[in-house]
């Protein structure tokens, strides 16, 4: 299915494209990177730009945009800077989404104008020490305590913890024979009495990290549960095919940022008297690369265009993942190949593609698990 953009979304591109070509320098992202810092001064730009709002309700402070503007957005974004791409993708996801879709109307009214403006930002709580790919296996207890839950637990890899106001936590509020039944979801604040949290060491995302965090006795309104009582697995799953799409966009855009950085050092480096780009070797990697990336672009917008139409599939969604990262990890080792003993320093960035590209294929729902989930849908 071919996807053709709208002038509206043409302009949209190049506006997003210009912005990223004059606010986030090569530099300012590997100083981020170093310095394992958020990219505030971006990100607060981006909200006065009103695109953080991209997805939210007019009547928010929005501009009640669809999937294929959230995917232009942060393919844009992704091929400049992974880690603001995916700080996006939390504000359009658990923010755009998850509370517009099923946030009561006061949760709405109070957070979405300022998460569209970029002053209020959020994450997402769902792994556990004994939850991952098992992900209905969660045990963090919110108790019902007159206008209250309590919650009582600790969650992992809560990636954006640290530069976020508000965690979209899964608890479990009811116990029986179907472990997805008995999900409900809550707004917290970060800074809630009884919330702490620590930091993980990671291979990579240092600019945002992620985060080991406890919750001790935390009260949380009422008010602030997303949808209804015990259906959050329900609730969880159309914002997690919502979140296939983001990052699937965001890390096309980075494996086109792999890709050029590859093409313009092969065509520069000459040994035996010639660039490294005439060798086939080379060249056949290139068109590979190429080849990934391309595929990666088009099943991202064809996912969008089936989202906004209310068509995509569970498999849509896993296929969609399961390439996008894939080929991103790829791409990424392909050309720090390419650039040989320099792409394994600091100087170059192939080397911090290198090191992200390869949670794609771990979080968010394995590729194993991706597999699996395709199988399924094929009756195998």
């Amino acid at each position: 299915m071919l996807v053709e953009f709208t002038p509206e979304q043409i302009m949209f591109r190049d506006a997003v494209r210009d912005f990223c070509a004059r606010e986030i320098t090569r530099e300012y992202v590997r100083e981020c990177d170093r310095e394992r810092r958020p990219p505030r001064e971006v990100y607060d730009k981006l909200g006065k730009m009103g695109w953080l709002g991209i997805n939210i309700a007019e009547e928010h402070g929005g501009s009640g945009g669809g999937a294929v503007e959230v995917a232009i957005l942060l393919e844009e974004l992704g091929r400049s800077f992974l880690d603001l791409a995916f700080w996006v993708f939390r504000a359009v996801t658990w923010g755009g989404l998850a509370i517009g879709r099923d946030g009561q109307d006061d949760l709405k009214r109070a957070v979405l104008p300022k998460i569209a403006d970029g002053t209020t930002t959020v994450c997402f709580s769902l792994t556990e020490p004994e939850a991952g790919s098992d992900a209905a296996a969660i045990s963090l207890t919110a108790t019902e305590d007159g206008d209250d839950f309590i919650l009582n637990g600790q969650k992992v890899f809560t990636s954006g913890f640290k530069a976020s106001d508000l965690d979209v936590v899964a608890c479990r509020t009811a116990t029986g024979e179907k472990k997805h039944h008995g999900i409900t979801l809550f707004v917290v604040d970060t800074d809630a009495p009884g919330v702490t949290y620590t930091a993980m060491e990671t291979l990579g995302h240092w600019p945002l990290g992620t985060a080991h965090v406890f919750f001790d006795d935390v009260r949380v309104s009422k008010s602030r549960m997303l949808g209804t009582l015990h259906n959050g697995w329900n609730d969880n799953a159309v914002y997690l095919r919502y979140e296939r799409l983001c990052l699937s966009a965001a890390r096309t855009g980075a494996s086109k940022a792999a890709l050029a950085d590859s093409i313009e050092y092969a065509q520069q480096r000459s040994q035996f008297d010639q660039p490294i780009s005439k060798f086939q070797a080379v060249s056949h990697r290139l068109a590979e690369m190429q080849m990934k990336t391309e595929i990666s672009e088009a099943l991202v917008y064809r996912y969008a265009a089936l989202l906004d139409r209310d068509e995509a599939t569970v498999r849509d969604a896993a296929i969609l993942k399961l390439y996008a990262c894939e080929a991103y990890k790829e791409v990424a080792d392909d050309g720090l190949q390419v650039l040989g003993g320099y792409g394994y320093t600091m100087e170059y960035d192939l080397q911090r593609h290198y090191r992200e590209s390869r949670l794609g294929v771990i979080g968010a729902g394995t590729s194993d698990v991706q597999r699996n989930i395709i199988a399924r849908t094929m009756g195998l």
